[in-house]
């Protein structure tokens, strides 16, 4: 299937609006090899286009310390997400985005508080490995700053570097001789940032207005605060739609899609509003990682009890292991709530049921560690002899609640309907 330009897709989308065809397309968080191709069979089962989206984080060049995801920098992870279509025979339109980039979106980065032109530096260097590894879709975030915390940073302040990093990332793609990529703007920060209309449209007039001076490309997405918020495995944020349907309109009228991030654990009356008010995407990442974890614990208990039947005859620690590891990766601590965060491992390990929770938020950031790998394949190796395919399980365990968003958002045959 022929692929079209990311910024074609949000076009069309807008303009199906205009016939009354409305839909939220998905920015899934690529947390594992299994969560890509769940995603790519579901986008090929029901029709729809997936945006892929990385954080630097998750994804990252060997020289900034690679990701927590199978340790993938942007040509691992594009040759893996290639190498899963071809596997599947795929046969509709990915994109590979960077969510999240710019100076201070890695977290040894603001720990170790980069001097800002360091951190432009390093951000926009990112930005080079994103286009030379084919990425679709740039977010350009320049909020992160750690000399700023708690603190809105000024707009003034945001689209000055905003503008410099669109700039760097023109100027560095046509030198590669590479076609025409996306940019997202804008961010979900709670604590002030885009929320109002108002300061949405001053936003985006401002933006625009420099752009053109430069004779740079508008934006594809922009992205607004809808209410939602992610903190552990829960939405605790509360959806508010007459904002997000405000924005939206406000973003239409200049041919920008609106992006909700932490879209994360929406039940079904909550997602079916994004339709009516017109969400362009939604961004969902943690809860596919927490999907898989729990896939894994519930294989670890099937060999608990085939063990106590005498089926296993050397079990596997993977829950021990999984639980271990993700308690001291410490990564839960940006979803904790009333203080948790600051809670040493010992104190967690003490506390049998926040041990739990931890595991439940942060299993999957271990995925990629040699203990877990080792206790994985040990399981997957004791199920097969009783002929459970551990495999195709985890990877349904992921697609049940992608297609749950799928079907509220109305993706079913999307890709047919924007290629018209």
């Amino acid at each position: 299937m022929n692929k079209l330009p990311i910024k074609t897709v949000v076009d069309n989308m807008l303009k199906l609006q205009d016939e009354g065809t409305f839909a939220s397309i998905l920015g899934i968080g690529p947390m594992s090899q299994n969560c890509v191709q769940a995603t790519l069979e579901l986008s090929d089962e029901m029709d729809f286009p997936v945006m892929f989206i990385a954080s630097r984080n998750q994804v990252d060049a060997d020289e900034f310390g690679s990701g927590y995801v199978n340790k993938w920098d942007q040509e691992r992870f594009s040759k893996a997400v290639k190498e899963v279509a071809e596997k599947i025979k795929y046969d509709n339109m990915y994109y590979l985005c960077r969510d999240h980039g710019g100076p201070w979106q890695r977290d040894e980065e603001r720990r170790n508080h980069i001097p800002e032109e360091e951190a432009m530096v390093i951000g926009k260097k990112s930005y080079e490995y994103d286009m030379k590894a084919g990425f679709d879709l740039l977010m350009i975030d320049p909020t992160k700053d750690p000399f700023e915390v708690g603190k809105v940073i000024p707009l003034d302040v945001v689209l000055q570097r905003t503008v410099d990093l669109i700039e760097y990332c023109e100027d560095k793609r046509k030198s590669l001789g590479l076609s025409d990529i996306g940019y997202e703007v804008g961010t979900e920060e709670t604590n002030g940032g885009l929320t109002t209309t108002e300061t949405y449209e001053t936003f985006i007039n401002r933006l625009n207005a420099a752009l053109d001076e430069k004779g740079l490309p508008h934006p594809t997405f922009i992205v607004g605060q809808t209410g939602t918020l992610t903190r552990k495995t829960e939405q605790v944020g509360h959806f508010n739609f007459e904002n997000a349907k405000d924005l939206s309109q406000m973003a239409k009228k200049y041919s920008v899609g609106l992006k909700e991030h932490n879209g994360d654990y929406l039940d079904d009356l909550t997602l079916l509003q994004h339709i009516p008010a017109g969400v362009t995407a939604i961004n969902v990442a943690p809860q596919y990682g927490t999907e898989e974890t729990r896939a894994y614990l519930v294989l670890a208990n099937l060999e608990d009890k085939l063990a106590d039947l005498g089926l296993v005859k050397e079990k596997s620690n993977t829950r021990e292991v999984l639980l271990k590891n993700a308690i001291e990766s410490e990564r839960w601590r940006k979803w904790m709530v009333d203080g948790q965060n600051d809670l040493t491992v010992d104190e967690i390990k003490a506390d049998a049921k926040l041990s739990d929770e931890i595991l439940d938020i942060a299993g999957h950031y271990t995925f990629n560690n040699d203990e877990v790998k080792n206790e994985l394949e040990k399981l997957f190796k004791n199920l097969k002899e009783q002929h459970v395919d551990s495999e195709r399980y985890v990877i349904d365990c992921i697609k049940r609640p992608i297609r749950d968003y799928a079907e509220s958002l109305n993706l079913n045959g999307l890709t047919s309907k924007i290629s018209k």
